[in-house]
């Protein structure tokens, strides 16, 4: 678990207001009573996004497989001109059938972006006929009662995420 970084001051804020993938405008209570997992990108990323949701998603198995803890899952795309919530619908699907993507107006994606401390720039290559988006690319954990706990740095195992919010959730203290 020495991979999730812990006590790096305020992170986080509501996710209400916030349309999921089936069009259904959320509060931010529908997604307390579990820890989440939250990961911030978007559909037309080539390669750290899928790879952060397969690991999302194989520690949910783990947890549900393991422990029967459920586990909120939560993809917010950086990207709500394209990623629509069809778009989003399509995509969380090929991850975990759980996950739940969440879009909005740029207005309120860039709020929730800022309240994580997610960096992102759109970015046109020149040899593109589409744009880009640079991004960090941290898997943020929170507890039942929404509060950041930590974050996972890209790469992280889906064994060490589900090691972590087993811990947190049986009361355990962050590593130091």
């Amino acid at each position: 678990m020495d991979d999730l970084m812990w006590g790096r001051g305020h992170i986080g804020g509501p996710l209400g207001g916030l349309t999921d993938h089936t069009g259904a405008r959320r509060r931010e209570t529908d997604f307390l009573g579990r820890p989440a997992l939250l990961y911030f990108g978007y559909t037309y990323c080539a390669d750290v996004c899928p790879t952060d949701l397969q690991a999302i998603a194989e520690a949910a198995d783990l947890l549900g497989r393991n422990a029967g803890m459920p586990v909120w899952m939560l993809f917010i795309t950086l990207d709500p001109e394209r990623d629509t919530a069809e778009r989003l619908a399509d995509y969380v699907s090929l991850f975990h059938p759980a996950l739940v993507g969440l879009t909005g107006s740029p207005a309120e994606i860039r709020r929730v972006a800022r309240e994580h401390k997610v960096y992102f720039r759109r970015v046109e290559p020149p040899d593109a006929s589409d744009y880009l988006l640079d991004h960090s690319a941290f898997i943020y954990l929170r507890d039942a009662d929404g509060r950041h706990l930590g974050f996972f740095p890209p790469g992280t195992p889906a064994e060490r995420i589900a090691a972590a919010v087993r811990t947190q959730a049986n009361g355990g203290a962050a590593p130091r």
